[in-house]
Protein backbone atom coordinates (compact mmCIF):
# COMPACT_ATOMS: atom_id res chain seq x y z
CA UNK A 1 0.00 0.00 0.00
CA UNK A 2 0.93 3.40 -0.91
CA UNK A 3 1.32 5.69 2.30
CA UNK A 4 -0.39 9.19 1.68
CA UNK A 5 -0.32 11.29 4.54
CA UNK A 6 -3.53 12.68 3.54
CA UNK A 7 -5.44 9.76 4.52
CA UNK A 8 -5.06 10.54 8.19
CA UNK A 9 -8.11 12.46 7.70
CA UNK A 10 -7.17 15.84 9.52
CA UNK A 11 -11.31 16.68 9.81
CA UNK A 12 -12.45 16.20 13.32
CA UNK A 13 -8.53 16.38 14.88
CA UNK A 14 -7.47 20.03 13.25
CA UNK A 15 -10.02 22.25 15.53
CA UNK A 16 -9.15 25.84 14.00
CA UNK A 17 -9.58 28.57 17.06
CA UNK A 18 -10.44 32.19 16.36
CA UNK A 19 -7.69 33.58 17.71
CA UNK A 20 -4.16 31.66 16.80
CA UNK A 21 -1.19 34.15 16.10
CA UNK A 22 2.18 32.33 14.87
CA UNK A 23 5.83 33.61 15.02
CA UNK A 24 8.60 31.07 14.35
CA UNK A 25 11.54 33.38 14.18
CA UNK A 26 15.07 32.35 12.34
CA UNK A 27 14.69 28.59 11.62
CA UNK A 28 18.02 28.60 10.19
CA UNK A 29 19.81 27.38 13.72
CA UNK A 30 17.97 24.19 13.80
CA UNK A 31 18.75 21.89 16.47
CA UNK A 32 19.74 24.75 19.22
CA UNK A 33 17.48 23.27 22.26
CA UNK A 34 15.32 25.57 24.84
CA UNK A 35 15.54 28.75 22.34
CA UNK A 36 12.64 30.90 23.52
CA UNK A 37 9.63 30.69 21.61
CA UNK A 38 6.33 33.21 21.57
CA UNK A 39 3.44 33.95 19.33
CA UNK A 40 2.61 37.30 17.92
CA UNK A 41 -0.17 38.78 15.47
CA UNK A 42 -0.54 36.50 12.45
CA UNK A 43 -4.15 36.21 11.78
CA UNK A 44 -5.51 32.22 10.10
CA UNK A 45 -2.54 30.90 10.40
CA UNK A 46 -2.87 27.37 12.38
CA UNK A 47 0.10 26.21 14.84
CA UNK A 48 1.11 22.31 15.00
CA UNK A 49 3.54 20.99 17.81
CA UNK A 50 5.30 18.15 16.52
CA UNK A 51 7.70 15.42 18.68
CA UNK A 52 9.76 13.14 17.30
CA UNK A 53 12.08 11.87 19.45
CA UNK A 54 14.34 9.35 17.07
CA UNK A 55 15.87 9.44 13.83
CA UNK A 56 13.22 7.28 12.51
CA UNK A 57 10.64 9.39 13.60
CA UNK A 58 12.49 12.96 12.38
CA UNK A 59 12.22 11.25 8.69
CA UNK A 60 8.82 10.25 9.06
CA UNK A 61 7.61 13.49 10.72
CA UNK A 62 9.53 15.32 7.96
CA UNK A 63 7.42 13.50 5.18
CA UNK A 64 3.87 14.46 7.29
CA UNK A 65 5.33 18.06 7.43
CA UNK A 66 5.29 18.59 3.73
CA UNK A 67 2.11 16.71 2.98
CA UNK A 68 0.45 18.99 5.43
CA UNK A 69 1.78 22.22 3.98
CA UNK A 70 0.27 21.04 0.44
CA UNK A 71 -2.92 21.32 2.19
CA UNK A 72 -2.59 24.44 3.99
CA UNK A 73 0.96 26.26 3.59
CA UNK A 74 0.28 28.61 6.63
CA UNK A 75 0.54 25.93 9.13
CA UNK A 76 3.63 26.95 11.66
CA UNK A 77 5.47 23.53 13.01
CA UNK A 78 7.68 23.71 16.37
CA UNK A 79 8.78 20.92 18.70
CA UNK A 80 11.70 17.89 18.67
CA UNK A 81 12.74 16.43 15.45
CA UNK A 82 16.27 16.57 14.03
CA UNK A 83 17.71 17.88 10.59
CA UNK A 84 14.93 16.61 8.13
CA UNK A 85 12.17 17.80 10.18
CA UNK A 86 14.15 21.29 10.72
CA UNK A 87 14.34 21.73 6.70
CA UNK A 88 11.06 21.26 6.01
CA UNK A 89 10.36 24.23 8.18
CA UNK A 90 10.03 22.56 11.66
CA UNK A 91 10.90 25.36 14.43
CA UNK A 92 13.30 22.69 16.38
CA UNK A 93 13.66 23.29 20.22
CA UNK A 94 15.46 20.19 21.16
CA UNK A 95 17.29 17.92 18.76
CA UNK A 96 16.08 13.74 18.99
CA UNK A 97 19.51 13.11 19.08
CA UNK A 98 19.61 14.05 22.59
CA UNK A 99 16.54 12.50 23.58
CA UNK A 100 16.64 9.18 21.77
CA UNK A 101 17.60 6.56 24.31
CA UNK A 102 17.30 2.24 24.55
CA UNK A 103 16.61 0.40 27.61
CA UNK A 104 15.49 1.45 30.70
CA UNK A 105 19.00 2.54 32.83
CA UNK A 106 20.21 4.34 29.05
CA UNK A 107 17.74 6.96 29.85
CA UNK A 108 19.74 8.50 33.42
CA UNK A 109 22.60 10.07 30.85
CA UNK A 110 19.65 12.07 28.86
CA UNK A 111 17.70 12.84 31.80
CA UNK A 112 17.89 16.30 32.40
CA UNK A 113 17.39 17.04 28.41
CA UNK A 114 14.34 15.29 28.23
CA UNK A 115 12.86 16.62 31.16
CA UNK A 116 13.87 20.53 29.78
CA UNK A 117 12.20 19.47 26.72
CA UNK A 118 8.89 18.01 28.52
CA UNK A 119 8.81 21.60 30.76
CA UNK A 120 9.43 23.51 27.37
CA UNK A 121 6.61 21.56 25.56
CA UNK A 122 4.19 21.92 28.53
CA UNK A 123 4.93 25.89 28.63
CA UNK A 124 4.06 25.75 24.86
CA UNK A 125 0.82 23.69 25.44
CA UNK A 126 0.02 25.64 28.20
CA UNK A 127 0.58 29.61 27.49
CA UNK A 128 0.35 29.41 23.27
CA UNK A 129 -2.43 26.59 22.98
CA UNK A 130 -1.33 25.24 19.53
CA UNK A 131 -4.31 23.44 17.37
CA UNK A 132 -2.74 20.07 17.00
CA UNK A 133 -0.62 18.01 19.25
CA UNK A 134 1.41 15.47 16.85
CA UNK A 135 3.07 12.89 18.51
CA UNK A 136 5.32 10.41 16.67
CA UNK A 137 6.40 6.87 17.91
CA UNK A 138 8.53 7.40 21.83
CA UNK A 139 6.10 6.37 23.69
CA UNK A 140 6.88 7.02 27.69
CA UNK A 141 7.31 11.36 26.55
CA UNK A 142 4.82 11.53 24.35
CA UNK A 143 2.46 9.42 26.51
CA UNK A 144 3.35 12.08 28.98
CA UNK A 145 2.35 14.77 26.53
CA UNK A 146 -0.75 13.58 25.34
CA UNK A 147 -1.77 13.90 29.04
CA UNK A 148 -0.85 17.30 29.38
CA UNK A 149 -2.07 18.30 25.74
CA UNK A 150 -5.51 16.62 26.95
CA UNK A 151 -5.48 18.92 30.32
CA UNK A 152 -5.10 22.11 28.06
CA UNK A 153 -7.51 20.48 25.53
CA UNK A 154 -5.41 20.26 22.44
CA UNK A 155 -6.42 18.12 20.24
CA UNK A 156 -3.89 14.84 19.88
CA UNK A 157 -2.94 12.69 16.61
CA UNK A 158 -0.57 10.21 17.71
CA UNK A 159 1.09 8.90 14.30
CA UNK A 160 3.07 5.75 14.22
CA UNK A 161 1.64 4.43 18.11
CA UNK A 162 3.29 2.49 21.04
CA UNK A 163 3.62 -0.87 19.80
CA UNK A 164 1.00 -1.78 23.14
CA UNK A 165 -0.15 -5.21 21.38
CA UNK A 166 3.38 -6.31 22.48
CA UNK A 167 4.54 -5.24 25.84
CA UNK A 168 2.55 -2.68 27.75
CA UNK A 169 -0.54 -3.70 26.99
CA UNK A 170 -2.07 -1.30 29.68
CA UNK A 171 -1.16 1.51 28.04
CA UNK A 172 -3.72 1.05 25.72
CA UNK A 173 -5.75 2.81 28.47
CA UNK A 174 -3.88 6.10 28.63
CA UNK A 175 -3.89 6.16 24.60
CA UNK A 176 -7.85 5.94 24.43
CA UNK A 177 -8.26 8.46 27.38
CA UNK A 178 -5.19 11.59 25.85
CA UNK A 179 -5.60 10.52 22.51
CA UNK A 180 -8.14 11.77 19.47
CA UNK A 181 -7.39 9.82 17.00
CA UNK A 182 -3.99 7.48 15.63
CA UNK A 183 -2.66 6.54 12.23
CA UNK A 184 -1.06 3.51 12.70
CA UNK A 185 1.38 1.86 9.97
CA UNK A 186 0.79 -1.89 10.09
CA UNK A 187 -2.33 -3.51 8.90
CA UNK A 188 -2.85 -5.80 11.93
CA UNK A 189 -2.40 -2.88 14.14
CA UNK A 190 -6.07 -1.03 12.93
CA UNK A 191 -8.19 -3.95 14.33
CA UNK A 192 -6.14 -4.40 17.60
CA UNK A 193 -7.05 -0.36 18.25
CA UNK A 194 -10.00 -0.14 16.84
CA UNK A 195 -11.14 -3.29 19.62
CA UNK A 196 -10.25 -0.51 21.97
CA UNK A 197 -12.76 1.99 21.05
CA UNK A 198 -9.77 4.00 19.22
CA UNK A 199 -10.15 6.86 16.10
CA UNK A 200 -8.05 4.89 14.18
CA UNK A 201 -6.52 4.79 10.82
CA UNK A 202 -4.35 2.31 8.97
CA UNK A 203 -2.38 5.19 6.46
CA UNK A 204 0.73 2.16 5.62
CA UNK A 205 4.32 2.37 6.07
CA UNK A 206 6.31 5.29 5.30
CA UNK A 207 9.31 3.91 4.93
CA UNK A 208 7.23 2.93 1.33
CA UNK A 209 7.40 6.55 0.41
CA UNK A 210 10.83 7.03 1.74
CA UNK A 211 12.24 4.05 -0.10
CA UNK A 212 13.62 4.85 -3.41
CA UNK A 213 11.13 4.69 -6.51
CA UNK A 214 14.39 3.00 -8.35
CA UNK A 215 14.18 -0.04 -5.50
CA UNK A 216 14.58 -3.31 -7.21
CA UNK A 217 11.74 -5.66 -7.07
CA UNK A 218 14.11 -8.25 -6.93
CA UNK A 219 16.89 -8.35 -4.28
CA UNK A 220 20.05 -6.56 -5.31
CA UNK A 221 22.53 -9.56 -4.65
CA UNK A 222 20.31 -12.75 -5.51
CA UNK A 223 23.37 -14.43 -7.20
CA UNK A 224 24.83 -17.68 -5.39
CA UNK A 225 27.69 -16.55 -3.00
CA UNK A 226 29.66 -19.77 -2.66
CA UNK A 227 32.79 -18.17 -3.71
CA UNK A 228 32.30 -14.39 -3.59
CA UNK A 229 35.55 -12.28 -4.49
CA UNK A 230 34.41 -9.10 -3.01
CA UNK A 231 31.55 -10.06 -0.43
CA UNK A 232 29.93 -6.62 1.19
CA UNK A 233 28.45 -7.09 4.65
CA UNK A 234 26.69 -3.67 5.51
CA UNK A 235 26.73 -2.51 9.34
CA UNK A 236 24.17 -1.41 11.22
CA UNK A 237 24.54 -0.53 14.44
CA UNK A 238 21.44 1.81 15.39
CA UNK A 239 20.72 5.46 15.94
CA UNK A 240 21.59 5.90 19.51
CA UNK A 241 24.63 6.08 20.88
CA UNK A 242 24.02 3.27 23.48
CA UNK A 243 23.35 0.96 20.45
CA UNK A 244 26.39 2.06 18.75
CA UNK A 245 28.91 1.64 21.61
CA UNK A 246 27.13 -1.67 22.31
CA UNK A 247 27.34 -3.09 19.21
CA UNK A 248 29.28 -1.56 16.80
CA UNK A 249 32.73 -3.14 18.18
CA UNK A 250 31.02 -6.49 18.11
CA UNK A 251 30.05 -5.70 14.71
CA UNK A 252 34.01 -4.89 13.90
CA UNK A 253 35.22 -8.05 15.32
CA UNK A 254 32.88 -10.13 13.57
CA UNK A 255 33.85 -8.57 9.97
CA UNK A 256 37.22 -9.15 10.91
CA UNK A 257 36.20 -13.22 11.24
CA UNK A 258 34.82 -12.98 8.20
CA UNK A 259 37.92 -11.38 6.65
CA UNK A 260 40.09 -14.84 7.51
CA UNK A 261 37.83 -16.16 4.93
CA UNK A 262 37.59 -13.39 2.44
CA UNK A 263 40.45 -11.15 2.38
CA UNK A 264 38.78 -8.56 0.11
CA UNK A 265 35.68 -8.65 2.12
CA UNK A 266 33.99 -4.80 2.43
CA UNK A 267 31.66 -2.70 5.14
CA UNK A 268 29.81 -0.40 4.21
CA UNK A 269 28.09 1.80 7.30
CA UNK A 270 25.36 3.94 6.50
CA UNK A 271 25.05 6.69 8.85
CA UNK A 272 21.87 7.95 10.49
CA UNK A 273 21.33 11.85 10.13
CA UNK A 274 21.00 12.11 14.04
CA UNK A 275 24.54 10.56 14.65
CA UNK A 276 27.76 12.49 14.91
CA UNK A 277 30.28 10.98 12.58
CA UNK A 278 33.10 11.46 15.38
CA UNK A 279 31.93 9.48 17.64
CA UNK A 280 31.32 6.42 15.15
CA UNK A 281 35.26 6.92 13.95
CA UNK A 282 35.88 6.82 17.75
CA UNK A 283 35.12 2.62 17.00
CA UNK A 284 36.59 2.95 13.10
CA UNK A 285 39.98 4.69 13.86
CA UNK A 286 41.78 1.59 15.11
CA UNK A 287 39.61 -1.10 13.56
CA UNK A 288 41.60 -3.88 11.49
CA UNK A 289 38.66 -4.30 8.87
CA UNK A 290 38.36 -0.89 6.36
CA UNK A 291 34.75 0.27 7.21
CA UNK A 292 33.10 2.23 4.19
CA UNK A 293 30.85 5.40 6.18
CA UNK A 294 28.30 6.88 3.92
CA UNK A 295 25.89 9.26 5.66
CA UNK A 296 21.93 10.04 4.57
CA UNK A 297 22.14 7.05 1.61
CA UNK A 298 21.07 3.89 3.30
CA UNK A 299 18.95 2.59 0.51
CA UNK A 300 22.05 2.76 -1.91
CA UNK A 301 24.56 1.52 0.43
CA UNK A 302 22.14 -1.42 1.39
CA UNK A 303 21.25 -1.87 -2.61
CA UNK A 304 25.23 -3.01 -2.48
CA UNK A 305 24.90 -5.34 0.29
CA UNK A 306 25.25 -9.45 0.29
CA UNK A 307 24.46 -9.30 3.86
CA UNK A 308 23.63 -6.96 6.88
CA UNK A 309 23.80 -6.64 10.52
CA UNK A 310 21.26 -4.81 12.21
CA UNK A 311 20.22 -3.52 14.57
CA UNK A 312 16.57 -4.14 15.90
CA UNK A 313 14.63 -1.16 14.95
CA UNK A 314 13.44 0.56 11.93
CA UNK A 315 16.66 -0.14 10.20
CA UNK A 316 15.69 -4.15 10.21
CA UNK A 317 12.24 -2.93 7.74
CA UNK A 318 14.49 -0.83 5.63
CA UNK A 319 16.75 -3.68 4.99
CA UNK A 320 13.78 -6.32 4.55
CA UNK A 321 11.89 -4.16 1.43
CA UNK A 322 15.38 -4.12 -0.05
CA UNK A 323 15.43 -7.84 0.00
CA UNK A 324 18.72 -8.11 1.23
CA UNK A 325 19.39 -11.15 4.10
CA UNK A 326 20.22 -9.76 7.38
CA UNK A 327 20.71 -10.83 11.13
CA UNK A 328 19.07 -8.84 13.89
CA UNK A 329 21.06 -7.71 17.10
CA UNK A 330 19.68 -6.56 20.16
CA UNK A 331 22.08 -5.63 23.54
CA UNK A 332 21.29 -3.06 26.50
CA UNK A 333 22.26 -3.24 29.58
CA UNK A 334 21.80 -6.44 32.31
CA UNK A 335 19.01 -4.04 34.19
CA UNK A 336 17.03 -2.86 31.23
CA UNK A 337 17.27 -6.40 29.30
CA UNK A 338 16.09 -8.03 33.30
CA UNK A 339 12.90 -5.84 33.18
CA UNK A 340 11.88 -6.62 29.31
CA UNK A 341 12.33 -9.98 29.83
CA UNK A 342 9.56 -9.31 32.43
CA UNK A 343 6.93 -7.20 30.66
CA UNK A 344 7.40 -7.73 26.73
CA UNK A 345 5.31 -10.93 25.92
CA UNK A 346 6.00 -11.59 21.91
CA UNK A 347 8.63 -14.59 20.52
CA UNK A 348 10.77 -12.41 18.70
CA UNK A 349 12.43 -9.23 19.36
CA UNK A 350 12.38 -7.97 15.09
CA UNK A 351 10.14 -6.20 13.56
CA UNK A 352 10.27 -8.43 10.27
CA UNK A 353 9.86 -11.47 12.69
CA UNK A 354 6.53 -10.32 14.70
CA UNK A 355 4.42 -9.29 11.46
CA UNK A 356 5.58 -12.16 9.29
CA UNK A 357 4.81 -14.07 13.07
CA UNK A 358 8.00 -16.96 12.42
CA UNK A 359 11.78 -15.92 13.04
CA UNK A 360 12.36 -15.48 9.16
CA UNK A 361 15.67 -14.06 9.66
CA UNK A 362 18.15 -14.83 12.68
CA UNK A 363 17.99 -12.86 16.16
CA UNK A 364 20.67 -12.57 18.31
CA UNK A 365 19.68 -11.54 21.75
CA UNK A 366 21.82 -9.35 24.78
CA UNK A 367 24.21 -12.81 25.86
CA UNK A 368 23.90 -13.87 22.01
CA UNK A 369 25.63 -11.18 20.44
CA UNK A 370 29.03 -12.62 19.78
CA UNK A 371 31.32 -11.80 17.43
CA UNK A 372 31.51 -15.89 16.59
CA UNK A 373 28.05 -15.75 16.74
CA UNK A 374 27.41 -12.78 14.38
CA UNK A 375 30.10 -14.32 11.94
CA UNK A 376 28.64 -17.20 12.23
CA UNK A 377 25.11 -16.50 11.21
CA UNK A 378 26.25 -13.97 8.48
CA UNK A 379 28.86 -16.53 6.69
CA UNK A 380 25.32 -19.00 6.27
CA UNK A 381 23.35 -16.22 4.95
CA UNK A 382 26.71 -15.67 2.68
CA UNK A 383 27.22 -18.80 1.18
CA UNK A 384 23.82 -21.43 2.70
CA UNK A 385 22.33 -21.23 -0.91
CA UNK A 386 19.15 -22.63 0.62
CA UNK A 387 19.00 -20.54 3.89
CA UNK A 388 19.75 -17.46 1.61
CA UNK A 389 16.92 -17.87 -1.13
CA UNK A 390 14.46 -19.14 2.08
CA UNK A 391 15.08 -15.64 3.45
CA UNK A 392 14.43 -14.04 0.13
CA UNK A 393 11.54 -15.36 -0.55
CA UNK A 394 9.57 -14.55 2.38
Amino acid sequence: MNYKPTALQMKGVFHRKETVRTDFGDRSTCCEPSRSFSRSPFPGAKLVVIVAGEASGDLHGSNLVKAMRQLDKDIGFIGIGGKRMAQVGVDILFSASEMSVVGLTEVWGKLRTIVRASRRLKSILKNDHPDLLILIDYPDFNLHMAGLARRFRIPVLYYISPQVWAWRKGRVKKIVHRTNRIAVILPFEEQFYAEQGVEVDYVGHPLLDACPSTWPREPANTASLTNPVHPVVGLLPGSRKEEIRSLLPCMIEAAEILRERYPEIRCLLPLAETVDPAFVESFLSAAPVKVHVTRGEIYDTLKACHVALVASGTATLETAIMGIPMVIVYKVSRISYWVGRMIIKVPHIGLVNLVAGEEIVPELIQAGVTPERLAHEALKLLEDTDARAEILKK
